[in-house]
This record gives C-alpha cells, sequence and structure tokens, in this order.
C-alpha cells in the first residue's frame, strides 16, 4: 500500500506547496494532493517512493514554519495488531528489544526493515489489538537511549477482513509491510546464527562493494537473504572498514564470498596487486577455543581448507575493542571453507557461553543480561573473560531483583602484580567499576612483602557480584596475566556461618561432590578451620567465572535454605517476626 498520509500541514498549505516540496526533493507521485484542514493524502507509485517520503521528509522538513509528518495512510479498519517501531537505537540488542516489547503483550513476529538511515526499523505484531494500541500509546516518542522512538499502524490486510477494530493514535515515520526473512539490529537472524560475520576489508574497496547508488550491495544482500552493514564512519581514515553481515551461517558464507570475488575483479580492474586476505573479526572471548589446546582446532582448519590462518595478538586489544583480527590466507575456495570452519567454532563457543549464561539467570531472579555489558558490540556475544566497559549510561547499583536481595562479601583473590591494573591510574577503574556493578569493592592490603596473591573484598547483592566479578576476571585476561590458550582461574572465598559448614559439606562429603560435579569449579571447606569471631568459617571456591559464580549461587541457596529453617515459626494467628539479614 503506496498511499500516505501528510499531517502537521498549516492551515494555508495548498496542493502546489505540496507538489513543489516533492518536485524539490525528487519524490514522485502518482496522483492529486487530497489536502484537508491540517492534514494531506497522496498516492505514490510504488513502496519505495513511498519509503523515500517518509524517510526524506517526515519530522525533516518544514513547509510555512511546521514540520511535516509523514507516514502510510492506515485506514481506521485495518489497524489491528501490526506497528512499525523507527528510530531504535542502532546498536540495540535483539534480547533488549524483546523485554520491552513483550511488557505490552505476546509478539507473534518482529523482522527488521532494511533502511538507508542509521537507527533501526522494525515491523512487530501483537497477539491481540488491545495489547498493539497499548504498546502503542507506551513507546511512541518515548526515548531510549537518547533517541525518540516513533512508532505508527501499518496496514493489517488481515484486519480489513474481519471488521473494524479500535484505532491508535497517530505516531510518523512508519514504513511498509515488513521484509520477510529480514535479520538484524544486532544480528537476530530467524534461522539459525545468533552470531554475525564481521569482515575487515580494504577501504579502497568499499565503494565497489557498495556499487552505484547501493546496487551491488542491495543485490547481494538480495540473493543471499542477508542484512548487510558497511560501517563507513567508524575510523575515519583508517585503511580497513568493518561489515557485519546478519543471516543464516550459509547466507553469511555466501555474502562473504561475493565479497571476496568483488574486491578480486576491483583489484584486477585497479591493477591493485597486493593479496587480499580474508579478514574475520572475533570476540576474543571465543579465540581461545578456536585455537583449542596446542593449536589444534586451528591447525585442523588450516590442513581441511587449504589455508594459512594467523590471530592478531592480545596486546592489539583494548577497553573498546575487545576484537581479534582473524587473517585467512588462501583461494577465494579455500577462504570460503575456513571461513565456515571458524564461524563454526565461534558459534559453539557462543551457544556454550549462552547456555551458562541463561542458568546464571535462572539462578539469579530476575537478572538482566542485557544491563551486564556483557555483549560486544556489534555482536550478542559473551564469554567467560570479558574485555568490554560498561555500556554508556549503564547504572550500578539498581538491582532487578523482587524484593531486596541480602548484600553478600566475597573475598576475590588476584596475582598481585594485577593490583594496579583494578585500581587504574588515580583509582579511576575501580571507581567505575564499583559504580557501574553497584557494588562496594576494595583491595586489603597485602599480607607479607611476598605475597604473590592480593584480595579483592567485594560487597554487594547478588547481580552486583556477578558484575564485580565478571569485570575482574575480564581485566585480568585482557592485562595479560594469563596465557593467550590459558582460561582465568580465581580463587573465591564466602564466609558461613560454622553451623551450616556440614550442610554445604553433607553427609559423607555428598553435597560438596555434588557441587563440583554440577559447576566444574572446586569447592573445599577446610576441617581444621577455627571459627572467627563471628563463628563463620570459609568456603574456598576455585576455578573459572561461569563455575565460580555457579558455585556461589548454589552455597547461598543452602544457607538461605538454613537460615528459613533457624527462623522460630510463628504462633497460630501472630504476626510473623521479621526476617534475619546476617
Amino acid at each position: 500500500m503506496n498511499k500516505l498520509y501528510i499531517g502537521n500541514v498549516s492551515a494555508e498549505a495548498t496542493e502546489e506547496d505540496l507538489e513543489s516540496i516533492f518536485e524539490q526533493w525528487k519524490i514522485p507521485h502518482s496522483g492529486p494532493f487530497l489536502v484537508k484542514t491540517g492534514y494531506a493524502f497522496v498516492d505514490c507509485p510504488d513502496e519505495k517512493a513511498a519509503m523515500k517520503a517518509i524517510d526524506v521528509l517526515s519530522g525533516k522538513v518544514e513547509l510555512q514554519g511546521k514540520l511535516l509528518e509523514v507516514e502510510h495512510s492506515v485506514p481506521k479498519r485495518q489497524r489491528s495488531c501490526k506497528l512499525q517501531i523507527r528510530n531504535i537505537p542502532p546498536h540495540m540488542q535483539w534480547e533488549v528489544l524483546d523485554g520491552m516489547l513483550a511488557q505490552y503483550g505476546a509478539v507473534d513476529s518482529c523482522e527488521q526493515v532494511n533502511t538507508d538511515t542509521e537507527t533501526a526499523v522494525v515491523n512487530v505484531r501483537y497477539g491481540a489489538k488491545d495489547q498493539a494500541r497499548l504498546a502503542m500509546e507506551k513507546l511512541n516518542g518515548s526515548m531510549m537511549e537518547n533517541y525518540a522512538l516513533k512508532v505508527s499502524y501499518i496496514p493489517d490486510e488481515a484486519a480489513a477482513q474481519e471488521g473494524p477494530s479500535p484505532g491508535g493514535r497517530r505516531g510518523f515515520n512508519s514504513r511498509g509491510p515488513p521484509r520477510s526473512g529480514s535479520p538484524g539490529l544486532g544480528a537476530r537472524p530467524k534461522v539459525q546464527s545468533d552470531i554475525p560475520l564481521r569482515m575487515l576489508v580494504p577501504t579502497q574497496f568499499v565503494g565497489a562493494i557498495i556499487g552505484k547508488e547501493g546496487a551491488t550491495i542491495r543485490n547481494i544482500t538480495k540473493q543471499t537473504h542477508s542484512k548487510i552493514d558497511i560501517h563507513r564512519k567508524e575510523n575515519a581514515g583508517a585503511a580497513e572498514k568493518p561489515i557485519t553481515i546478519h543471516s543464516t551461517p550459509e547466507g553469511c558464507s555466501n555474502a562473504c564470498r561475493t565479497i571476496m570475488e568483488i574486491m578480486q575483479k576491483e583489484a584486477i580492474d585497479t591493477k591493485f596487486t597486493e593479496e587480499i586476505p580474508l579478514k574475520i573479526l572475533a570476540h576474543n572471548n571465543f579465540v581461545g577455543r578456536l585455537i583449542g589446546k596446542e593449536g589444534r582446532n586451528l591447525k585442523k582448519i588450516e590442513q581441511d581448507t587449504e589455508t594459512k590462518i594467523t590471530i592478531s595478538p592480545l596486546q592489539d586489544l583494548t577497553l573498546y575493542n575487545p576484537e581479534r583480527t582473524i587473517t585467512v590466507k588462501g583461494t577465494i575456495e579455500a577462504c570460503s571453507r575456513a571461513e565456515e570452519e571458524v564461524m563454526k567454532k565461534v558459534g559453539e563457543s557462543y551457544d556454550s557461553d549462552m547456555a551458562a549464561m541463561n542458568l546464571q539467570s535462572n539462578l539469579i531472579p530476575g537478572l538482566n543480561l542485557n544491563a551486564l555489558g556483557l555483549f560486544p558490540s556489534g555482536a550478542p556475544g559473551m564469554g567467560s573473560n570479558m574485555s568490554s566497559v560498561p555500556p554508556p549510561g549503564a547504572h550500578g547499583g539498581g538491582s532487578s531483583f523482587g524484593g531486596h536481595p541480602e548484600s553478600e562479601t566475597v573475598h576475590l583473590f588476584i596475582p598481585a602484580l594485577a593490583v594496579g591494573a583494578i585500581i587504574g591510574k588515580q583509582g579511576q577503574h575501580i571507581k567505575q567499576l564499583s559504580h557501574f556493578a553497584g557494588a562496594s569493592i576494595k583491595i586489603a592490603p597485602a599480607e607479607g612483602m611476598d605475597a604473590k596473591l592480593r584480595m579483592v573484598i567485594i560487597i554487594g547483592p547478588p547481580e552486583a557480584q556477578f558484575k564485580a566479578q565478571c569485570r575482574i576476571f575480564g581485566k585480568l585476561k585482557e592485562e595479560n596475566f594469563f596465557g593467550p590458550k590459558e582460561e582465568v582461574k580465581l580463587e573465591a572465598h564466602i564466609k558461613v556461618p560454622s553451623f551450616a559448614a556440614g550442610r554445604v559439606i553433607g553427609k559423607g562429603g555428598k553435597t560438596v561432590n555434588d557441587l563440583q560435579n554440577l559447576t566444574c569449579a572446586e569447592v573445599v571447606v577446610p576441617r581444621d578451620q577455627a571459627p572467627d569471631e563471628n563463628d563463620q568459617v570459609i568456603v574456598k571456591i576455585s576455578g573459572h567465572f561461569f563455575a565460580c559464580q555457579l558455585a556461589q549461587r548454589k552455597i547461598q541457596e543452602i544457607l538461605a535454605q538454613v537460615r528459613r529453617q533457624q527462623q522460630p515459626k510463628p504462633a497460630p494467628g501472630a504476626q510473623p517476626p521479621p526476617s534475619r539479614r546476617k
């Protein structure tokens, strides 16, 4: 449907005024303007023209001092369950968007619309009309990361057959019907891959990849059923530009191969004689597993695909760039096969980390994984060793738990040489970390001149513990306190009431053994330790980040159970006593 509604039109505006604006911006229209008081209608010859009018004019072009609002004209009978949401922050993760939309009802589908704008656009279908209406009312104009969302109805042909439905208030800047199979928005294809393929290409080939008026890139997108973002504005003046491809694994590989072929042809045409390797960007969290023990995984890929693969050093990583560059040299056919194998390994690592993360979120009710800043920029991957900084605007201290979770104290032991990295220049890093996590974080004094470990005292509720410890593990990896093929493993101590130690150990050590089997962490309750002044003893937990976190949560579950059993039961009719805090 290509009929447009033009709102916020001056009462003095004429048909000629609107025609002049459309001519000025080279937007074709296939019929006269129907001008009413304060608004107008016009038909466009096709969807492309209608979309151009919305993109170019709505909220941007004035007529007699008033900014025009342009959107698809949607009859009331077709205003049902389908909405379009525009001006979505470009780096927003699918999980965040899904959570936002789910607040207003069941979402049947959510598909991204390909657009030339930097911000994202999605078409959403709700399960019921009242849910769509509520989402429209609540989201239109609401702010998200300094972007004002723009929501409007889009034609719902099914609704027209069902009869009239209640209409919502008008939004603006809408777009036409959904494009099936459009993944994107931080990479959520409808089938398989949650990880986009990220490539680096020489800047001089970007123009050939895009093509005249974008024709080449549109053709690649159409043929490979993918969404391709060329980040031309990143790293101004850089010799290489990143490209992000969102699709199924097969779609990503096909697009990658096509891009390599275009670059090779352009190199021949421009007499560019240097070899053009395939460069894949992958988050550092996944690279260790891609390499494999003693480099076996990488060697196998090289042998199977007849390529030469090198990976950029850890030293190239920064807080703002947690990606490593995987350079593949060989024929286009060989490089394409290598890309498939590399991304297969990366995908397996991502799936493994997501499973661990989901298990963690189940153990901490209400844990907002997206607020943790665990996902690398441009991709939803995350892992046990994070090196990204808190996202802009992230606020610490606000717990997403129901009620007020109890504060916990964890003593985390780090290499003594790493203390400076954790504290940062003039204490900035530890202050930032404390603010982000919403936890108190202090470094205990060294126990002797030759102490190889230092104790970090972290005080805060479970979510704050998760955030703080995750950042510390990641910082140690990033600063090379552990080798490139070595996983960060630390020891954490938590104190438990001496009378509860037996419950942690279990009969014949069964509980602690089960705990170790479940979490893959080493859990020890030293039997010869004397309780401290608070009648508490130490439980030692050693392992990588997720193992430590899982063990901590399980032990806290046992302690919560013990505390509940210690509380006196109220007499019939009496008020229950207030809960005790440790």
